[in-house]
């Protein structure tokens, strides 16, 4: 690498998901002297699972490019010094620092002078810093923050004092659902405080130029990757990097001030301690070194540690990886159940089966499969779709789309109108509730995201027209020009208004609009091996296929080497294939590599959804069908009247969320109760668990009368109590029990409901069901539940009912309103019926006034950050001018896709 390899991408230590690995921490290139991908091919084991997909890297760099562009320079300084309240800058520069160090501080010293002098501000892009406490070591290489600002600072009386400099770095990330995962902003931002650590120490700062306290963050505004500042405060993130690199320093220094020497670097590495989490570790260069480290001890802790189990769990479940076979007592984490199944189906070779029956929608009469392909450089990129409708004589054929232009909104809508056929040809048959099932939940992100922003564009399309049709210029949030684009089709609002619908219907449990075939297949088997390889769909359905012991290393080593993934995203090695080809113009190879991968997501699909077909349906799957047809009825009027229909989650108003927390609360009751009935692991687990009052296990002791070694505090003497589960068999699965689904609940009739009482000079409780269950047996193991828990006793003395959570009747229109209901009642329809068109020519009036009276960007200081993030710019589609774009490079080798996230 040469030099002292200090800063620039081996700076996110501190950041990093693996900063608590001490092989990770002193394998830094600023110990080494090489990239961690160079001591991996060193040791024998060549990386070729954390690196960076090419289309991926060119998407980083496309958005770095960006922020440096100087059509968002003013934007980007602008708004961060507004939103630390600072001074509005008399004018605004640009300078390059061309990523070296004695740039860098001479544009700092001049961008001082400027803040001071004249009040102006200015970005500074590509800055060099020498690392925090490196600076007179020549050989070290720098800090590299994407920009930095440089504005006036002032005294009380408003005059000039001095300068702030806000440091900031641009990061590309992803928003899902409208949203940034907090996490990856947090690792960002330890980055900045990395930046302004190492500036704060640098002895070339300017005098009378201070670091500001909050740092800044470039982040993509929305999919299209306009740029958009948040700042946050710095203290404890600087802290943290501190510490960090104080240890670093105590590390070299350890090694005399010098790297281990090529002889050295094995047993250095081997020495060293590392903390392996196959969830976490899979990003890390040295990744395959140190699980063949674990996968070569024959300690039965190492294996545990392979596959991901708990190190506080590990020696109670030794016993079942030794010739014991047998496991101690597993820390109560309500996860006991499936930990063990996950060290037996290792052991065995064989899937554990958890025994519960289905109650999931897959396949059935009203559902629409979907698979597609991610593209890496966009966001909302996809080079392809297939969809497949099931009506009441089974599977229609699969409807396949291969996009030439992955990347435009265009394409998005071509999706939409796609799934919006489906969907309309679904409701047309009256096959009951639309359930959309995807192969795992990065599918299901991509759609409700590629959703969000088409409504989001419609909804401008509907604000801006009417400026049009009321005489005033069409104008983005920020004052700028905007062209109006087309209309949705109905088919894609459909689509559109669906999946928005799927992104409101996750708050509540027992919603199912789309389906995450991956879950409900890890729901009826657990494999063996790490669990995180439970992720992938086709991994579990290899496992769940298995009829001959399987050997859990080269199942995962297998999965993991193939070309293809189940799921939305591909694997780098075809990502890369597919990337050239489509810049290459080979439309061939492109079309046949994308028929391919969706050739194998069709086909992992098919082979999940066979393995549910073997397994035998819950009499509780009615139920859950019931419940997902009454809350698509109000869906369906939002959809008829145009009313709330494109409205996601995070824009709907306070005293809508607020009025939400009662039946969120009814939601969950519903959907605990229901699965303790249905699923007898998951009750166990919930028995067993100190925190849940709810449920006990009791052992049968006699039989004449009936006593019960009841373990719980709570459900003693007096306890009304009904029995869900016998011996790991579900009570409410029997023929003998009745279900009734009634307006306000469902009732479950002959159940053993009755009354624990204690007998003197006897062990245990005397327990009198109503209905005693079939075949009670001394030894049996019953799950108990507090029959208080499903309401008050009724009258039968052998039925328990589940409260049926109410719909939504608030921001929704009611059954009542028709599609004249809000204009010949405009207040009483005001919040359920009031169509999309009035409420956005409602909302384009009021912004209309507020520019007019200057409270609107560019006039208003500080700049008014637009929270919903719907603008997409001057383009009708979103589309930004075209930029001066670095040529597409291959990522370094020292970066992971860790330091890009």
């Amino acid at each position: 690498m040469g030099g002292l390899q200090s800063g620039g991408g081996t700076s996110a230590v501190a950041a990093s998901a693996h900063a608590g690995c001490e092989r990770f921490r002193l394998t830094d290139p600023f110990l080494t002297g090489r990239t961690r991908k160079a001591l991996a091919a060193h040791v024998g084991h060549p990386d070729i699972t954390a690196g960076i997909p090419e289309a991926r890297w060119t998407r980083a760099l496309t958005f770095e490019s960006l922020v440096h562009s100087e059509r968002f320079v003013s934007e980007l300084l602008t708004k961060t010094v507004g939103q630390l309240g600072l001074p509005r800058p008399q004018a605004v520069r640009r300078r390059d620092c061309h990523g070296d160090v004695a740039v860098t501080a001479a544009e700092l010293a001049q961008a001082h002078v400027k803040a001071a002098s004249s009040g102006e501000a200015t970005m500074l892009t590509a800055l060099a810093v020498p690392y925090l406490n490196l600076e007179d070591v020549s050989d070290a290489t720098a800090v590299q923050p994407d920009f930095a600002v440089v504005c006036p600072r002032e005294n009380g009386d408003g005059g000039g004092i001095g300068s702030w400099l806000v440091m900031g770095d641009a990061k590309d990330y992803e928003r899902i659902r409208s949203r940034i995962d907090d996490g990856r902003m947090l690792k960002g931002f330890l980055q900045v405080a990395l930046g302004a650590e190492s500036v704060a120490a640098w002895s070339r700062l300017p005098s009378g130029m201070r670091v500001h306290r909050y740092g800044a963050l470039a982040v993509p505004r929305n999919a299209f990757l306009q740029p958009e500042a948040v700042v946050e405060l710095l203290d404890d993130h600087r802290v943290e990097v501190r510490m960090r690199a104080d240890e670093r320093l105590a590390a070299r220094a350890k090694l005399g001030g010098s790297s281990p020497s090529e002889e050295e670097l094995s047993a250095y590495i081997a020495h060293l301690t590392a903390a392996f989490d196959p969830r976490s570790c899979v990003t890390c260069n040295l990744f395959s070194y140190c699980r063949q480290e674990l996968r070569a001890d024959d300690d039965p802790l190492a294996v545990l540690a392979e596959i991901g189990i708990d190190r506080f769990s590990r020696p109670a479940l030794a016993g079942l990886v030794s010739a014991t076979g047998d496991a101690g007592h597993v820390p109560q984490s309500g996860m006991a159940q499936s930990t063990v199944a996950q060290v037996r189906a290792t052991v065995s070779g064989l899937p554990q089966w958890t025994g519960r029956l289905r109650t999931d929608p897959c396949g059935s009469a009203g559902t629409i499969n979907l698979v597609l392909v991610k593209s890496d450089a966009a966001a909302l990129g996809v080079h392809g779709v297939a969809v497949q409708k099931v009506a009441a004589d089974g599977p229609a054929r699969w409807v396949r789309r291969v996009f030439t232009d992955p990347h435009s909104p265009l394409t998005r809508r071509a999706m939409m109108r796609t799934l919006g056929v489906a969907i309309r040809e679904i409701q047309g048959a009256g096959l009951g509730p639309v359930h959309l099932v995807v192969p795992d939940r990065p599918t299901a992100d991509l759609l409700a995201t590629a959703a969000d922003s088409l409504a989001g564009i419609e909804l401008s399309r509907l604000r801006w027209q009417h400026d049009l049709d009321s005489g005033r210029p069409a104008l983005t949030f920020d004052g700028e020009p905007a062209t109006v684009p087309e209309p949705l089709h109905a088919d894609e609002r459909l689509a559109v208004g669906f999946l928005l619908e799927e992104d409101r219907a996750r708050a509540m449990s027992l919603r199912s609009p789309v389906v995450d075939m991956r879950a409900v297949v890890a729901s009826h088997v657990t494999p063996g091996g790490p669990a995180v390889d439970a992720g992938r769909l086709d991994y579990l359905v290899t496992w769940a296929e298995a009829a001959d012991p399987l050997d859990h290393r080269q199942v995962s080593d297998t999965i993991a080497a193939q070309p293809e993934t189940p799921g939305a995203r591909l694997s780098n090695s075809v990502s890369d294939d597919v990337h050239r080809a489509l810049n290459d113009g080979d439309t061939a190879t492109y079309n046949a590599l994308v028929e391919a991968a969706i050739d194998y997501r069709v086909g992992v699909l098919e082979r999940a959804q066979a393995v549910l077909d073997r397994l035998p349906i819950s009499r509780l799957r009615d139920v859950h069908r019931v419940l997902e047809g009454d809350a698509q009825e109000v869906w369906g009027r939002r959809v008829a009247l145009q009313a709330s229909d494109l409205v996601r989650f995070s824009r709907t108003h306070r005293n809508w969320r607020n009025s939400h927390v009662d039946m969120l609360d009814a939601d969950r009751k519903c959907f605990d109760q229901l699965t303790c009935l249905a699923d007898a692991s998951i009750a166990y687990d919930r028995a067993t668990d100190a925190g849940i009052r709810e449920l006990a296990l009791a052992t049968v002791i006699d039989l004449d009368p009936v006593r019960l070694d009841v373990r719980s505090r709570r459900l003693v003497n007096g306890s009304r109590v009904a029995a869900l589960h016998r011996n790991g068999r579900s009570l409410v699965e029997q023929p003998s029990t009745t279900i009734k689904i009634q307006k306000g609940s469902f009732k479950f009739g002959q159940m053993p409901v009755g009354t624990l009482t204690s007998i003197d000079d006897a062990e245990g409780l005397r327990w009198e069901p109503a209905v005693m269950p079939a075949g009670l047996a001394v030894g049996d193991v019953l799950v108990l539940a507090d029959a208080d828990w499903f309401g008050k006793p009724l009258r039968s003395g052998h039925e328990i009912a589940v409260a049926r959570p109410s719909l939504d009747d608030q921001s929704a229109p009611k059954a009542t309103c028709t599609a004249d209901a809000y204009a010949a009642d405009p207040e009483g329809h005001r919040w359920c019926c009031r169509p999309h068109a009035v409420a956005e020519a409602e909302w384009s009036d009021e912004l209309a006034e507020r520019r007019a009276r200057g409270e609107l960007n560019p006039e208003v200081w500080p700049p008014l950050v637009d929270e919903d993030r719907f603008d997409v710019g001057p383009d009708a589609e979103g589309r930004l001018p075209e930029e001066p774009l670095p040529p597409p490079t291959p990522a370094p080798d020292r970066l992971t896709i860790d330091d890009l996230d």
